[in-house]
């Protein structure tokens, strides 16, 4: 089968729109990486994330206190991969490569695997946003039925209940499953990893897999116990599978975007840049705390149009884009807050499992 392809012959909205954006920053004599704020913010978030292990640890805090911090934990650690880990990934974290390349590695430090992601993300998800079989972030089959391309089984008439579980222990399959499943296949969702990894990543990959697991299972084991290192690592991993979970499927799988497939020539009729606008929502861009703590992830659509301008730089860019949208008739998805978002990601996949 040929490649899928985009009709990018007459892509006027993106070529008005890139000159907008282009202009911006040349006029205002700012790069597109991330500022001091951004490295601070990292800073705060790194440190947290440090603090809150040494004192669950090697301080063993009461039971109460513990759990909070468990909790809080998870959704640090949420916070480090939208912010840090997710924009040296894509290399606009800092106009360093050196620099972006720590950052990505970050995902290593949380358990997971910079190299199959980048593969699986930033080439799959945001080439093929929410084509089926193409977009690897969008296949939960047989458990979730997040499209009308996928086929309907008898139990998707509950996965708007079971939902919850499902995004709860994602965070653990994927760091003690799906990763080992892409390494010994060389395979990233229904598509064959074109390269071959090299020594350097097989060493990368044993290396930051053991030492995870060294570091969240064999010293708390050793300095808290059996019963608390399991009780503590289920609370942390559920609640960051549950976090990243919620806003990608925020994003995406709602009721308002788009799920098309390729034509008979296996051509996607729109240009990139419409389909990426169509499959893609926006939501609480007007909450500074959510941009905060989300990495400007809730700007979805520009971070889908522009994946190597940092978020710092989003809510001047989204001016821009919705300009160009009304110019051009183009339909933007948004919610005004993480309610409504939420909201319409249910009823859509309660929708699909009737």
């Amino acid at each position: 089968m040929s490649k899928t392809t985009f009709n990018n012959k007459q892509n006027p909205f993106f070529k008005s729109l890139k000159e907008k954006v282009d202009c911006y920053f040349k006029s205002n004599n700012i790069k597109p990486s991330g500022n001091a704020h951004l490295y601070f913010k990292g800073v705060i978030l790194v440190g947290l994330f440090v603090a809150s292990y040494i004192v669950l640890v090697f301080y063993t805090p009461s039971i109460f206190i513990a759990l909070l911090l468990c909790v809080l934990m998870g959704i640090n650690m949420g916070a480090i991969g939208f912010n840090v880990m997710h924009e040296g990934g894509h290399g606009s974290f800092s106009s360093n490569k050196f620099v972006n390349e720590i950052a990505g590695y970050f995902l290593n430090v949380l358990g997971g695997n910079i190299y199959f992601w980048k593969v699986k993300h930033n080439i799959n998800h945001h080439t093929f946003t929410n084509i089926e079989g193409l977009d690897s972030d969008i296949d939960i089959l047989p458990f979730m039925r997040v499209n009308e391309h996928q086929p309907k089984l008898w139990f998707h008439k509950f996965q708007y209940i079971y939902w919850f579980f499902l995004y709860g222990i994602s965070y653990f399959v994927w760091i003690y499953y799906e990763d080992y499943v892409k390494y010994f296949n060389n395979k990233i969702g229904n598509l064959k990893n074109e390269n071959t990894i090299n020594l350097k990543e097989h060493l990368v990959f044993w290396f930051t897999k053991i030492a995870y697991s060294f570091v969240f299972i064999v010293l708390p084991l050793i300095y808290v116990g059996l019963w608390q290192t399991i009780l503590g690592f289920c609370i942390v991993s559920f609640v960051c599978g549950t976090t990243i979970s919620i806003v990608f499927q925020m994003a995406h799988v709602v009721e308002d975007t788009d799920f098309p497939l390729p034509n008979s020539e296996n051509k996607i009729d729109q240009e990139w840049a419409l389909h990426q606008i169509s499959t893609t929502a926006n939501f609480s861009t007007r909450s500074k705390f959510v941009s905060w703590l989300l990495g400007g992830l809730n700007f979805q659509v520009e971070h889908h149009l522009f994946p190597k301008i940092s978020h710092v730089h989003y809510p001047k860019i989204n001016l821009l884009v919705k300009e160009t949208c009304e110019q051009f008739g183009v339909k933007y998805i948004e919610y005004s807050n993480v309610y409504y978002a939420f909201s319409a990601h249910i009823k859509h996949i309660k929708r699909l499992g009737v």
